[in-house]
């Protein structure tokens, strides 16, 4: 079985995070696609999110009907800082025959040797790295040097990860509160069962 892992706040979830999961699962070949929330961000713990149960909902309604995507809740549940490494290694505990692939963005690789224990995450899984056209069609070329050095001997043959063509969508969960706040669309940028769970509930309002 072949697992993605897709982290991140989630804040909300949009339509890019979607595509994104889906390009990766259909170029590795993914069985499985799990979503997984995090508590508090290593690298945001100067925001905190909405409410965990508001979070968790809005992943749910995006990815429902899709049968190859999950939501994996532990780093809600565990609390406090959510570092990756502990999500991986239980991961594999759980499912040791399975092969894990942790889904990132380019932005994530450049500093991947500032993560906690970026060795030992090579050693659980490979890293599956979107990357993007740029305006004239070109694709970006990923910086591996980050990773060099951390891959035990033995692990060198399986390589550290590969790159995922994902398209150039301009969303961000950033733009989407602010749009919120000032009473403006997010229509076609989120799903439609998660804008009206915003407007239901209010959520990222003044």
């Amino acid at each position: 079985m072949k697992i993605g892992i897709f982290g991140g706040s989630f804040d909300p979830i949009h339509n890019a995070h979607l595509i994104l999961a889906e390009c990766a699962r259909e170029q590795l070949g993914l069985d499985q696609v799990r979503f997984v929330p995090a508590k508090i961000s290593p690298l945001k713990q100067d925001r905190l999110p909405i409410d965990d149960k508001h979070r968790s909902e809005m992943v749910r309604l995006a990815i429902n009907g899709n049968s190859s995507f999950s939501i994996d809740s532990r780093e809600l549940d565990r609390g406090g800082v959510s570092y990756t490494i502990d999500t991986v290694s239980e991961m594999k505990s759980e499912h040791p025959e399975a092969e894990f692939w942790l889904l990132i963005g380019a932005d994530s690789l450049t500093d991947f040797k500032k993560w906690k224990s970026p060795s030992q995450l090579l050693e659980l899984c490979q890293l599956g790295v979107m990357v993007r056209p740029d305006g004239n069609g070109a694709i970006q070329a990923l910086d591996w040097s980050e990773t060099e050095g951390l891959l035990p001997e033995a692990l060198k043959p399986r390589g550290v990860g590969r790159a995922i063509l994902a398209p150039t969508l301009q969303i961000s969960s950033t733009d989407l509160r602010l749009r919120c706040r000032e009473a403006r669309s997010i229509r076609y940028q989120v799903p439609a069962a998660v804008e009206a769970y915003i407007r239901q509930n209010r959520l990222y309002q003044a």
